[in-house]
């Protein structure tokens, strides 16, 4: 078994969220907790997905959910089909907690002090700071214009925003009616933006004139003018000024500006429909959380009443609340709809026991309004924390910018990407050199694996008393399948634990499990963060065939992992992105770690090339690796020795590339993930199917008709 680079002191282990949960699932007949061990999680873990009914129950419980939980006319009803591991049916299930009733808005609005709740930065530094009264206000205040303009239960209501308040609160307003919400960020181009909000019909669009990046002013209006005219559904096209005092919106068709939006439709509904209830009812207590003392902000159990807010109408658990997107590289984009009770009771348990969040906690993460992240970053008002959100380059105009904002907001967990931190290390960044991160406790990382060198990086440059979380999962699942553990020690290379209630698992290309070898990452067993469907798909089809075709009755995630001695996880890559050279499949991941730790490299993308009859029987891959370099550098016979040489001796013969090309850029997802499969489709000549799906398409030039691959 490994060194573990770090491990949580006796203190943090007993002041945990985590060790409340075990105290408290121990006190309501789970398993005895004997000590704080790994050993008493790895019990829990069994427990919660052997039990999950009394599990899931007790999370809502822990976590304090604001709802009705019902009865069911006799014992409450938490699971029902549980048994069937598939696309949710109606009479089969699975369904959780079919008698509850509760608002996603209603649970994230719970606090309405004027303490901060949200603050805002970009490029240019702090913009400003709301409390959760201000927070509450503006959104109360926008869902009876929403209302007034004829939003009800079940319409939807899309952002393509920049990652700013009013994002926020215009999430808030329309889920807290029911609507369905979803999101892109503007970094997409108007086809790709058509491709997931002309799916779904929204009947609302809120935008923004324009954002900052990289130093650079981008005017979305041009974008938006076709948008607006090519969804035909939109009734009204809300524009808020983020860069320009007063935008002209000549040519935006059913558009107005935030403020006249509001101001209209206050004069239609000046006041509100209330029904109040018969009596105040009763919150449940938020344990774990709540009953860590916090010097001032003590909530006492005896008054845990508060009366239900007037307009928070509550909806069945499993009523749709988001609707995600498949990233569409290979056509258009998979709409994934999510329920509003299974995003919260899911996000609640890994923001207060995996990611250990309290009220006195900072939470930030780096994101934009189209990635997953920030719907998970947002749920963390529900906690009662600030949140800190960032709009812009992550490295402008410093690298240390977003440092700064920590030491400037006391930020305490800190989200990122891989990708991020191996920027972050090429450009010779030191965080502990230059500013004050005594109050960090937690550095998350996604998007992709996050190589060896980077976990030794946190530790040696920018703290060494640091929870490093790396968490995987995915927009499908809009959460996470293995992730953080704040009472568990963290080991090099590894995520540490499968979420609580997950049953994750690695199986062989036959359906068995394996362990100390890779293979496709599953989960066996259903669990409340499954989509409730896929839009358009009536009978199921598309939704099966995502994760249920390969292994029946299993998910099959799609990615390549592999089961440590430490009982860990590690990440390889997509499996749809392996490399299959001589018939074994590697990870591009194993590649990428090795690779990426030469300076010369910025980054790179490895692809198997088919050769001697592309596939059939005869036929075999090879793998390519294309390298972008620092600028100025040119790949030459030493460099590529270096990178072999490299590869040989950390993995084998096998990751060895057969051919090493520069390219000038290498093409990525609109989240940031690089695009092996766009890569693939050129080198072969193939058309890439949806090119308005990348950042940077433009990119993909490189990579045709490539003289070196003709040989």
């Amino acid at each position: 078994m490994s060194e573990a680079l770090w491990t949580p002191s006796p203190e943090r282990v007993i002041k945990a969220n985590m060790t409340e949960f075990l105290r408290y699932v121990e006190e309501r007949g789970g398993p005895p907790v004997p000590d704080y061990s790994a050993d008493s999680y790895w019990q829990l873990h069994e427990w919660s997905v052997n039990n999950p009914e009394r599990f899931w129950s007790l999370i809502w419980r822990f976590c304090g959910i604001v709802g009705h939980r019902g009865t069911g006319g006799g014992a409450e009803r938490v699971g029902v089909g549980l048994d069937n591991m598939g696309p949710p049916d109606p009479e089969k299930g699975p369904h959780w907690f079919p008698d509850a009733s509760l608002n996603f808005a209603e649970n994230l609005l719970r606090f309405t002090e004027d303490a901060p709740a949200l603050a805002s930065w970009n490029e240019e530094g702090h913009q400003r700071t709301l409390t959760f009264k201000e927070l509450r206000e503006a959104v109360e205040t926008l869902a009876l214009a929403l209302s007034a303009a004829g939003v009800v239960a079940g319409d939807r209501v899309a952002g393509w925003l920049p990652n700013i308040p009013e994002a926020v609160i215009a999430m808030l307003a329309a889920t807290s009616l029911g609507a369905i919400w979803s999101s892109c960020s503007p970094d997409f181009g108007a086809q790709g933006v058509m491709d997931r909000f002309g799916q779904i019909e929204p009947k609302i669009l809120f935008a923004a004139d324009g954002y900052l990046y990289n130093g650079k002013e981008i005017d979305l209006l041009p974008r938006l003018r076709q948008i607006a005219f090519r969804i035909q559904s939109l009734e009204h096209v809300v524009v808020t000024p983020y860069r320009k005092q007063m935008p002209d919106l000549e040519g935006v068709r059913k558009g107005t500006l935030w403020s006249r939006f509001i101001a209209a439709q206050w004069g239609i509904a000046t006041t509100r429909k209330q029904t109040p209830p018969d009596e105040p009812p009763r919150r449940t207590p938020p344990h774990g959380v709540f009953r860590t003392p916090v010097e001032g902000n003590k909530i006492p159990e005896t008054q845990h009443f508060e009366v239900k807010p007037p307009g928070f109408e509550r909806f069945p658990f499993d009523h749709p609340l988001y609707i995600m997107y498949s990233s569409g590289t290979t056509g258009l984009p998979k709409c994934m709809v999510h329920s509003a009770g299974g995003t919260l009771i899911q996000h609640l348990k890994e923001l207060i026991l995996h990611t250990d969040l309290k009220r006195e906690d900072c939470i930030f993460y780096y994101t934009t309004c189209g990635w997953m992240m920030w719907n998970w970053l947002v749920s963390a008002l529900g906690v009662g924390v600030k949140m800190v959100l960032y709009d812009g380059a992550p490295l402008y105009p410093t690298p240390d910018i977003l440092w700064e904002m920590v030491d400037r907001e006391g930020i305490t967990i800190f989200g990122t990407s891989a990708k991020y931190l191996a920027l972050l290390e090429k450009s010779g960044t030191e965080p502990r050199k230059n500013h004050d991160l005594s109050k960090l406790k937690a550095i998350l990382s996604t998007g992709s694996p996050l190589a060896h060198h980077s976990f030794d990086y946190v530790y040696k440059k920018i703290k060494s008393d640091v929870h490093l979380a790396s968490i995987s999962g995915g927009s499908d699942i809009i959460s996470c399948f293995v992730l953080g553990n704040p009472i568990l020690p963290v080991y090099r290379g590894e995520i540490q634990t499968p979420g609580l209630g997950m049953a994750v698992d690695v199986f062989d290309d036959r359906g068995r499990p394996v362990r100390l070898i890779p293979g496709e990452l599953v989960c066996t067993r259903p669990f409340p963060s499954m989509p409730i469907a896929f839009w358009d798909d009536p009978d199921g089809a598309k939704y099966k065939a995502a994760y249920f075709d390969h292994f029946p009755g299993v998910w099959r995630h799609g990615d390549w992992a592999e089961i440590t001695r430490n009982r860990g996880y590690i990440i390889y890559g997509r499996s749809d992105a392996t490399l299959n050279p001589g018939g074994v499949r590697i990870g591009t991941a194993e590649i990428y770690r090795q690779v990426e730790q030469l300076p010369e490299v910025v980054e790179s993308v490895a692809v198997g090339q088919e050769i001697d009859g592309g596939g059939g029987s005869s036929g075999d891959v090879r793998i390519v690796l294309f390298v972008k370099l620092q600028p100025g550098l040119s790949l030459d016979e030493t460099l590529c020795e270096r990178i072999t040489s490299r590869l040989r001796e950390n993995t084998t013969p096998l990751h060895v590339p057969k051919k090493i090309i520069q390219v000038e850029d290498i093409p990525r997802t609109i989240s940031g993930k690089i695009s092996e499969l766009a890569v693939r489709e050129v080198i072969h000549g193939r058309p890439v199917k949806n090119t308005e799906a990348l950042a940077n398409p433009q990119s993909l030039r490189f990579y045709e008709r490539l003289e070196e691959l003709r040989h």
